[in-house]
């Protein structure tokens, strides 16, 4: 498998680790099993706390955690150099980063206010541009970026609401990123992952309703797990997707083609 995918050794950057449930962590243990360099960034001091217990709960190194605000072009722009002074090289980025207000997640999305859309789309759409601008003059050997999205970003889903449309933005950047990028070999792709229960589904009310209708709809009549979306990442990430970039790829046990 190692020889197929060709990560081992490869220094890959993982942003967004909240805790165990954590769609990032769920692709760094299947960068760790391929044996890929893994690369932690963060934002806050109580996140590096809880990224810290979780890598010494699996005797998992934690020297490779860098502090990045993707908020703030210049945190990001000193995260990325900093990673790029130790490691030379970087050659993959998992993007799974997103945020909005819990009352623009509530309300109506009639009723967004217009700091809180700016909010939700300059951290989960936005970000991912800033990170690709600061983090490719280092990934001189070709790779591979991958962010997170959502069915939310294509359809109408009532409790998705403004994070929908900064989803919407999100797939838009890939498609762009992937343009830019494609030159210098740079491939860019979104993993749409079915709803699991991560520490950002909290702020979606009716979660547990979303859950049972993909279990009755879905082809494949189940929910995906963690290590659904962190294996296909690990492809997507890998040389066996090596001619797929602009792409937005569905890890919901088909529920897009009949939800």
């Amino acid at each position: 498998m190692e020889d197929l995918l060709k990560l081992k050794g490869k220094n890959i950057v993982v942003m967004g680790v909240a805790n165990e449930r954590s769609l990032a962590w769920g692709v760094a243990k299947s960068l760790y099993k391929a044996g890929a360099n893994v690369i932690y960034t963060y934002r806050l001091e109580r996140s590096l706390g809880k990224l810290t217990k979780l890598l010494e709960g699996d005797n998992l190194s934690t020297e490779n955690i860098f502090q990045c605000d993707v908020n703030n072009d210049e945190s990001i722009k000193q995260a990325f150099t900093a990673i790029g002074e130790k490691f030379d090289v970087i050659h993959g980025i998992v993007h799974s980063v997103a945020f909005a207000h819990a009352e623009d997640l509530k309300n109506p999305f009639l009723q967004t206010s217009r700091e809180g859309f700016s909010f939700a789309h300059d951290t989960s759409a936005y970000s991912l541009v800033a990170v690709a601008r600061e983090a490719s003059p280092f990934m001189t050997e070709g790779g591979s970026i991958v962010t997170m999205s959502y069915l939310g970003a294509e359809r109408a889903i009532e409790t998705y609401r403004v994070m929908g449309v900064a989803k919407a933005a999100l797939e838009a950047s890939v498609r762009y990123l992937a343009l830019d990028l494609g030159k210098n070999n740079i491939r860019v792709n979104a993993i749409s992952a079915g709803p699991i229960r991560t520490l950002a589904a909290k702020g979606v009310s009716g979660f547990n309703d979303i859950l049972r209708t993909i279990e009755e709809k879905a082809p494949l009549q189940r929910n995906v797990t963690q290590d659904d979306v962190g294996d296909m990442t690990l492809a997507i990430l890998s040389n066996l997707a090596r001619g797929v970039t602009g792409e937005v790829i569905y890890v919901d046990s088909g529920y897009n083609i009949v939800g």
